[in-house]
């Protein structure tokens, strides 16, 4: 039976793991945990960018290709065949004794067989068989490692003053793992926009940033929800890595991987919401400034348990763990995917911003914000601008223009005018004024192949017509055009003065009159 071959890992994974191993130095573990997928995996692309030499400096300006050939050649997986395997009933009992880690058990084992499984195999091939066991355990989070954020289930009403419309605002819950300290605030929606920025806050209000941040599976944050490999969206990624912090959602239908963000929330839905649940509030910040008064109180409240409160706890044993916050705040950007068009040009909300020429046809993707708009090809930023909301209007950097002598490219204003001449002379017109129009003709290459292609759906003879009244009518663009098709007026008669009837009447002077009366 043929082996099943291992499904190839995207760039942009390949990436994050180099990041979070060679500049954040977290282990294969968490590494895979992040990332979805093996420790094994995670190992081999490790080992092979420091055979390499690569510093993380040298990898954020390669270009995917580049980055490819070095580290993303032949990584299979290692053959687990002809091993001494452990009895893993007996390392798991070993395991519940006192002062015995399974790196310890690793070590006795090695010793007895030396050609046996590498620390990393080992561990991956307990944790498999554990898992088997369905055995519950109570996790324990270390200080500084873990945030865990969520939406509590529960709105509050927001009124507007002016017009008496309710609308439910939305709370969200941001709990530390060590020490239980929590933040919360209000909302207007679960966009994506209010998701970010209610992150960013959260860091500030902690003063600091975990290793990795938990969400729950929402559309927000998680493009795709998957169990054993989510993906997550790229500007919430692109907000973990401007923080330095890594994203790992909770899996699916495991509860017990959220089950701090669920206390969380219900405990500020009992301590907070509920407190507030015979109030008015008739604005966002009303509402916040309300939440901030009894989220103090929430966490210098004392635990019941144990000693302290979650504000004595977070300044004693987490504050310190915490990452350092970034000099600048993170600018919420988001990412759109698009395809060069012949005139060099992509498109985004109806503006047209311009790459190198040598793109033409090729997939691109575009970070935006704004005020900013990055065109990125293969991981290399080939294009900025600043950002237009002229609709229609083009961007165009004279760097990204072909010069003038050079023919490679596939498309010319003579080409499409010649094109248009097969139509007719009305169409040719047309084509030439839109160019014409234009500060670079190739700015027009766009509209003019939009009404070049009109004529596959409604057939020469009718765009010759239609291009006859949009002269007539001083129309010249591909929305005036399809209107007539669309309509029907290219079969009725132009729009033409001297059709016109003549019409007589004692009180209508005339040009004449005038003229004599000069």
């Amino acid at each position: 039976m043929a082996k099943r071959r291992k499904r190839g890992l995207s760039m942009r994974k390949i990436r994050e793991i180099l990041r979070l191993g060679l500049k954040c130095g977290m282990g294969c573990r968490q590494i895979g945990r992040s990332c979805s997928i093996s420790h094994s995996t995670v190992s081999e692309y490790l080992h092979r960018a420091k055979k390499a030499g690569l510093a993380y400096d040298e990898i954020e300006n390669m270009d995917d290709l580049q980055l490819e050939r070095l580290v993303k050649n032949d990584v299979s997986e290692k053959s687990t065949q002809n091993r001494d395997q452990p009895d893993w009933k007996v390392i798991h009992q070993e395991l519940k004794k006192k002062g015995v880690t399974l790196q310890l058990l690793w070590q006795e084992y090695k010793l007895i067989h030396p050609e046996g499984y590498q620390s990393t195999q080992f561990y991956e091939l307990y944790s498999r068989w554990k898992n088997k066991l369905h055995v519950t355990m109570r996790q324990t989070h270390k200080a500084g490692e873990k945030m865990f954020v969520d939406y509590a289930g529960q709105t509050v009403p927001v009124v507007d003053r002016k017009t008496g419309q309710v609308k439910d605002a939305q709370i969200f819950t941001a709990v530390l793992g060590a020490s239980n300290y929590t933040y919360a605030e209000a909302t207007r929606d679960q966009g994506l926009a209010n998701w970010i920025a209610s992150h960013i806050r959260a860091f500030e209000y902690f003063g600091g940033v975990p290793q990795i941040v938990v969400p729950d599976n929402l559309r927000s944050g998680i493009s795709k929800s998957c169990r054993y490999e989510p993906d997550i969206n790229p500007t919430y990624q692109d907000m973990a890595t401007h923080y330095g912090t890594v994203i790992i959602p909770a899996r699916v239908r495991k509860p017990k991987d959220k089950a701090k963000a669920e206390v969380g929330v219900q405990i500020v839905e009992r301590w907070i919401l509920a407190a507030l649940r015979n109030h008015t509030f008739f604005s966002l910040p009303h509402l916040n400034e309300a939440i901030d008064g009894l989220l103090d109180k929430l966490n210098h409240r004392p635990f019941k348990k144990l000693e302290g409160s979650r504000e004595s706890l977070f300044e004693a044993i987490e504050k310190k763990a915490l990452l350092a916050l970034p000099q600048s705040r993170y600018v919420f950007a988001e990412w759109k995917k698009a395809g060069v068009n012949i005139d060099y040009h992509v498109e985004l909300d109806r503006h047209y911003y311009s790459v190198p020429y040598k793109l033409v046809r090729e997939k691109v993707q575009i970070r935006y914000t704004a005020t900013t708009v990055e065109i990125f090809y293969k991981g290399m930023r080939v294009a900025s601008h600043k950002r237009s909301y002229r609709s229609g209007h083009h961007s165009t950097q004279k760097e990204h223009m072909p010069k003038s002598h050079q023919q490679h490219l596939a498309w010319s204003p003579s080409r499409i005018i010649n094109w248009a001449s097969t139509i007719g002379k009305s169409c040719a017109q047309v084509v030439d004024t839109i160019m014409k129009s234009r500060q670079h003709a190739e700015q027009g290459y766009r509209s003019c192949l939009g009404i070049l292609r009109l004529a596959n759906a409604y057939s020469n003879d009718r765009l010759e017509a239609a291009c006859k009244r949009a002269i007539a009518i001083r129309g010249c663009n591909y929305k005036s055009i399809r209107s007539i098709l669309e309509k029907g007026l290219d079969t009725q008669p132009l729009p033409n003065a001297s059709n016109a009837p003549k019409i007589e009447h004692k009180n209508i002077r005339g040009r004449s009159y005038y003229i004599n009366n000069q």
